[in-house]
Formats: structure tokens, C-alpha cells, sequence
């Protein structure tokens, strides 16, 4: 980086601050954004669907209208680059997903990408560039709920999606994640052949601002977050408990292969072993977040013969996930046995956990104070996709805006201040990576 009408370092003029971003363009576009992809109450942008590709087509019109270089790859991530006056080779990625969970909120997301084209917006318009490229990336197909994978979008870019992902079926329509993508004239060969759009030793790091998911910064009364590692999983999202229909009244409580007791017994297990590792100052999240009988056969006077539930278990420690891999699969086969039952765990996914990079974290810090946020560094115990960058070898860095009521659901709140904050805190951060 250099001086005069580029950014100066934080080596050449300490704490010197970044042109301010474009607040109200992204304002703009979150108001534009809510108003095409609602669904009644809350949004829907399902991956590689009507709304997704709308928020896409939204934000590369805004992109282009300021200056910036457009580009698609084949996987359907889109590239919005300021480029830099070094000729460096290198590229600054600023960016996150557009796809939406089923009915949910207008921030998760999204705040990501616009607070990325806030920046490269404003930068462009004034003249301004790094020394490196600065792209903003809109990644594709980041809630799993769509296609039951994680990490499509930044997998496809890095050239890491295995070719039978894309033979999984949208959870809504049926159809292939491939048939999707040729739907919008993409290229699904490539991303099958293991093309990296773009590669890793490029990256000078990949920076993701995005809504937190939690209470953490409500309850801390903090606008703004740095986030030091994200939690890795795995999941049984189509589990099964198989025993057998019978009488409620005739089979007494010996015979009986009762679906339900053997499901509810199982979650006991697994919940008491939860607190037990807890105890031990293992980090663990676990969640049934789906659990039912068959609506065609239940009843009120049968004995269950079929449980569906789904397990997720997450941490940021790969000892910890594989401990309590160890524990579900040992529990599952003591409480098939006791029980009588049968337990089809169906096929697992998941993710490794994955930490920012110290150096970029340190960057950050000094960026926040001089802008007078208070220091505060958390984990995020939900997936995103810098995870994937950071597994590849990218340094990469999260940021948290502090956002009410959660998100997945219409009434995420976040406040547009906190979101000004936070955006500022990512361009100044940006300007003084060295």
C-alpha cells in the first residue's frame, strides 16, 4: 500500500482511517433485498433458487454502477473487484452468502456481502485502492437446509466440492444441485472436475462480517465482535429408530419395541453425557432439532413402530468431536439392544473447526482501537463459510455485529449503528492489513 491517492498503512501513518463506506447503499439495498424475497412474514432465498439469484443480480448491478469488475464462476459465486495499484497477484476477499433459510431473516448473510460492497463502493468512487485486489465475494449455497451439505459455495470457489454433491436433492423441489446449476446457465463440470475458481495461495485473506447468532453481544451491550474460531460438526440429519407397531393396551411393557421410549432414551443418554463433558471444560453443543413419528400410522392408541430425529454435534475442538462421535455411536448400539430396535443413523455430515488467524486478529484489535470499539473477541459456535477458507490454508477472519432475537427466524434486529460500526471496523481493518 502507498500513499497519495491509495489507502496509507498503519506502518506509514498510524491509526490514519479508511474512506468512510457508503452506509447508506447498503441501507438501500437491505430495504430492496427484504421487498423481493419476502415470503409473508420473513424472507426466502432458497439456494440456487428465485431469490438467491435475485439478491445476486441486485448486488452486481450496485457493483457495476460503481466501478467495480464483475465475475462469475462457475459454481455462481459472484466477484465484485476493485483492483489494486500494486499488481501484487494478490486479492483481499470481503464477503458472505446471500441464500436465506426457509422464512428467515433479511441480515443473516447478507449483511456480509453489502457491508463488503459498502466499502469497495465508496473506494471506488473515490479513487481509492490497496495495493492488492479487493474483492467483494457473494458466496452461494451456504444454509445447508437446501441441499444437505456444508459449505457449497466457498467449497465450489476453492475448487473442493466432491463431485457427488452435486447429484443432492433441494429439499424443496427435488431436483439435483446439478440441474439447479445448469437451470441458471452455470457450469456444474467444472465444479465436478475440481477447478478452483480461485486459488488459495492468491488470498491475502478472506475477512466475512456477519450478523451473530446468539446473545453473546447483547447481553455484553457490544456492537461488534472479532471472532477467533468457528465450531466444527457432524450430523445425522435422517436418523431413524425402527421397532414395531403394536396394541397400546395388549403388549405388555416386556414385549413391547417401543420406537418412542427407545428415541427419548437415546437423547437421555447422549444429554447426560453432553453435561458430563461440559463439566470437564469441553466445548459442546448438542441438539435434537427434529423428532417424530410417521403422521401416516401413529396413533393414539399404538405403540410407536418408527421415530425420525436428527442429531447435531458441534465443537471447536477435533478431540472433542471425535470423543463425542465415539459416545453416539456406542450409545446408539446399547440402546438398539436394550430396546429391541433397530437405529438407522443414516449417512453423517459435517465440518472440522477451523481458527482465524492470529496476525489478522491483532490487525483488527489495533483497527478497533483506533476507532474507539472496545476490545472483544468470541468464538461462533455456528458454521460459516470462512471455515472453509480457513481449512484451505487462507487467513481468514470473522467479524460479529451484534444482532436481537437470533437469526434462522423473520425477527432478526439488527441495528443499522451497530452495522455502520462494524462496517467502519472492516474497512479500517482491511486498509492496515500489511
Amino acid at each position: 500500500m502507498g500513499g497519495g491517492a491509495g489507502i496509507p498503512t498503519a506502518a506509514a501513518v498510524p491509526g490514519a482511517t479508511a474512506p468512510e463506506p457508503d452506509i447508506g447503499l447498503a441501507e438501500r439495498l437491505f430495504e430492496r433485498l427484504r421487498r423481493q424475497t419476502a415470503d409473508g412474514r420473513g424472507v426466502t432465498r432458497a439456494a440456487f433458487g428465485e431469490g438467491e439469484q435475485c439478491a445476486h443480480d441486485l448486488v452486481a448491478a450496485e457493483g457495476e454502477a460503481a466501478g467495480l469488475r464483475k465475475h462469475v464462476d462457475a459454481g455462481g459465486n459472484l466477484y465484485l473487484t476493485l483492483p489494486g495499484h500494486g499488481a501484487t497477484g494478490r486479492t483481499i476477499l470481503l464477503g458472505s452468502h446471500l441464500d436465506s433459510v426457509p422464512m428467515g431473516g433479511n441480515y443473516d448473510g447478507a449483511a456480509g456481502v453489502f457491508a463488503g460492497l459498502a466499502i469497495a463502493a465508496a473506494w471506488s468512487r473515490a479513487g481509492c485502492s490497496l495495493a492488492d485486489d479487493l474483492a467483494v465475494l457473494a458466496l452461494r449455497a451456504e444454509e445447508s437446509n437446501w441441499f444437505p451439505f456444508s459449505y457449497i459455495g466457498s467449497r465450489m470457489a476453492l475448487g473442493l466440492l466432491p463431485p457427488e454433491a452435486l447429484e443432492l436433492a433441494r429439499s424443496d423441489t427435488g431436483s439435483s444441485l446439478a440441474e439447479h446449476m445448469r437451470d441458471l446457465g452455470l457450469r456444474p463440470q467444472e465444479v465436478a472436475a475440481g477447478v478452483p475458481q480461485i486459488r488459495p495461495e492468491t488470498i491475502r485473506a478472506y475477512v466475512e462480517l456477519h450478523i451473530e447468532q446468539g446473545p453473546v453481544l447483547i447481553e455484553a451491550d457490544r456492537p461488534v465482535a472479532l471472532v477467533d474460531g468457528i465450531r466444527g460438526s457432524f450430523r445425522y440429519r435422517q436418523m431413524r429408530v425402527l421397532g414395531e407397531y403394536a396394541h397400546s393396551g395388549a403388549v405388555p411393557r416386556a414385549y413391547r419395541h417401543d420406537a418412542v421410549v427407545a428415541a427419548a432414551d437415546l437423547v437421555t443418554r447422549l444429554h447426560r453425557e453432553w453435561l458430563r463433558l461440559e463439566a470437564e471444560g469441553r466445548d459442546l453443543t448438542l441438539t435434537f432439532g427434529q423428532f417424530y413419528t410417521d403422521p401416516a400410522q401413529h396413533a393414539f392408541s399404538k405403540i410407536a413402530g418408527e421415530v425420525s430425529l436428527s442429531l447435531d454435534i458441534r465443537s471447536h475442538e477435533a478431540k472433542t468431536l471425535e470423543t463425542a462421535r465415539a459416545l453416539a455411536h456406542r450409545h446408539v448400539d446399547e440402546v438398539a439392544a436394550e430396546h429391541g430396535v433397530r437405529i438407522d443413523t443414516g449417512p453423517p455430515t459435517g465440518s472440522t473447526p477451523a481458527l482465524m488467524d492470529r496476525t489478522l486478529i491483532q490487525t483488527f484489535l489495533t483497527a478497533k482501537d483506533a476507532l474507539g470499539l472496545e476490545r472483544f473477541v468470541m468464538p461462533s459456535g455456528a458454521g460459516h463459510d470462512a471455515a472453509t477458507f480457513a481449512g484451505a490454508g487462507v487467513p481468514s477472519l470473522m467479524l460479529f455485529v451484534r444482532n436481537r432475537n437470533g437469526s434462522h427466524n423473520p425477527d432478526e434486529a439488527m441495528e443499522m449503528d451497530d452495522f455502520a460500526a462494524a462496517t467502519r471496523l472492516l474497512a479500517e481493518g482491511v486498509a492496515r492489513i500489511a
